[in-house]
């Protein structure tokens, strides 16, 4: 199985747990580790809307053979899909192949597996410092 991991969190902190993450990696000599970080909860839910993770998941399942094809499943215009497909290109959770049949271009997600991890902080720093004790 092929898992992507999504972390969001702390850019540092982030930094660190990928390192290591890496090297644990590295000891089981495992190449199916990939990581993508977003530095906020915002920029997760920015660029992972639930109609991109729809139109992820369909094309995962169904292996559509264009994005004409992969619109179509999801209902939705073509324009947007095209729109789509290129963002996810960029952040990496798939690839448009060219030169599917009668030229077209062939989006394919490489992954079966997305898993989040999401460090969500209440409170920021200096909320903590002036929060009132519990009793």
């Amino acid at each position: 199985m092929t898992t992507l991991h999504m972390t969001v969190g702390d850019r540092e902190q982030l930094r660190e747990e990928t390192l290591q993450f890496v090297s644990n990696a590295e000891e089981q000599n495992s190449d199916d580790r990939h990581v993508l970080q977003f530095g906020t909860y915002d920029d997760l839910v920015s660029h992972l809307t639930p109609l991109r993770l729809s139109l992820i998941q369909t094309i995962a399942k169904t292996r559509p053979t264009s994005m004409r094809e992969a619109a179509r499943l999801v209902d939705r215009d073509i324009s947007d899909v095209h729109s789509d497909l290129k963002q996810l290109e960029v952040l990496g959770i798939l690839s448009l192949k060219e030169g599917g049949p009668s030229g077209t271009v062939q989006p394919v997600v490489s992954f079966d597996h997305i898993e989040m991890h999401i460090d969500y902080s209440l409170l920021d720093d200096r909320d903590a410092d002036s929060a009132p004790a519990s009793v």
